[in-house]
Formats: structure tokens, C-alpha cells, sequence
């Protein structure tokens, strides 16, 4: 029998989830025991990868258009723009955090924060969209669960307002939108022979490197 996106897409996601001790840094954010310089921190590398993000997911929508990948397109275009708002609200967060403009012109970004979106950047070169549509999405569920953690023990235990919350409030609600972008692109890469053992590599090294993220921030927590 065939296989559905939304079924590939479970499954992909139940393999690649992170067990829950992981992430060393958010089980120490939820507690309300990390320390204010990994949250600036955070921030801060934030900048540099929203940065390359939203180019790489501009790129993806580019070649999947020329490609006559019209689903894929329309998918890392939705990702591309969300990379802009999530860069609105952070501003709000890096003054949260007590820091400015000087602060973030500063900052010398580290490789361990680094090496999600270069792996990004690599699959936006080099991947098949649909792979790396199907590999994005199962990442974004755990990504997503962390940061609305995160968005509710800022308020109870940081004392940060909505507006200094609002950029993992963004990423932490659920944005049925994306979601059924995303199913369209998986559906039209199973149609075309969608390599699914390749997008699932690509998923757990995603997955690996944004584990490498968090935890390079928690030596800071």
C-alpha cells in the first residue's frame, strides 16, 4: 500500500526525536537554574542563524521552482518568510535579554551553535527539496516543543513580558499553514520517488546538530 505524507512524516518524526535527556540546557531554563548569559547567548548565535536560515530557505524556494517543484516552493517560501518574522520578534528578545546593537555587532557566533544552519546551507545547495523538506519538518516538532518550554518558564521564573517572549511563542504554537505545506511537498516528493532513507540521514544530523547547539549553550548554564 502507498504511503501518505502525513504517514512518513509520523514516522520520521517518532524516529528522530531526541531522547528527553538530551538537551542539557532547557530541562535548566524550565527549572528556572540557568544562568542569563546562556539566554543571551542563545540569542545572540540566533541572529547569525536566522540569518543564514532565511537565505538558505529563500535558495531552496528558487531551486524547487526551477526545478517544477511547485510544492517545495511554495513550502521553503513560507519558511523564508518566517524566518522574517521570527527576526522582528527577535529584537524584542535581545533587548529582554539586556543586550543592543553593539552587543549583537560584537558577538563572535561559536561553531558548535553554528553547525545546524550550515548544515542547512549544505542541504539548500546540494539536497533534493523534497528530502529536505521531509527532514526540516520532523526536526521542527522537537525544536518547537522546546521553545514553547521555554516561552513559559521565561514568564515564571526570568520575569520576561510577551513581547520579550514572542520569539519562541512564534515558534512554539503550532502554524497549521506550514504543517500543510509541508505535507503537500512530502505527498509530491513520494509521488516523484522521494528517497526517504536519504531524508531521514538528513534528519538525524539535523537533529544531532541542533542537539549541539543547546548543549554548547548549556557550558554556559
Amino acid at each position: 500500500m502507498d504511503r501518505t505524507a502525513l504517514d512518513v512524516l509520523s514516522s520520521t518524526t517518532a524516529e528522530l526525536a531526541p531522547g528527553a535527556a538530551d538537551n542539557r540546557l532547557v530541562p535548566l531554563i524550565a527549572a528556572g537554574t540557568a544562568d542569563l548569559r546562556a539566554l543571551s547567548a542563545l540569542t545572540l548565535e540566533q541572529h547569525h542563524i536566522i540569518a543564514s536560515d532565511r537565505g538558505s530557505f529563500a535558495y531552496l524556494a528558487e531551486r524547487s521552482a526551477a526545478r517544477r517543484e511547485d510544492a517545495c516552493a511554495v513550502f521553503f517560501a513560507g519558511l523564508a518568510g518566517g524566518e522574517n518574522s521570527a527576526a522582528e520578534r527577535l529584537e524584542a528578545l535581545t533587548a529582554a535579554c539586556g543586550l543592543d546593537s553593539a552587543d549583537v555587532a560584537a558577538y563572535e557566533p561559536t561553531a558548535g551553535c553554528q553547525a545546524y544552519p550550515s548544515y542547512v546551507a549544505r542541504l539548500a545547495l546540494t539536497g533534493a527539496p523534497a528530502e529536505t523538506a521531509l527532514a526540516l519538518t520532523a526536526n521542527f516538532a522537537a525544536w518547537g516543543g522546546y521553545c514553547a518550554t521555554i516561552a513559559e518558564r521565561l514568564r515564571t521564573h526570568y520575569g520576561f513580558d510577551d513581547e520579550g517572549c514572542g520569539f519562541f511563542d512564534f515558534f512554539g504554537e503550532p502554524a497549521p499553514g506550514l504543517e500543510a505545506q509541508a505535507a503537500d511537498a512530502i505527498q509530491a516528493g513520494l509521488d516523484g520517488g522521494l528517497d526517504i532513507a536519504s531524508a531521514r540521514r538528513h534528519g538525524r544530523l539535523l537533529q544531532s546538530y541542533e542537539l549541539m547547539f543547546w548543549n554548547t549553550l548549556a557550558e554556559l548554564a
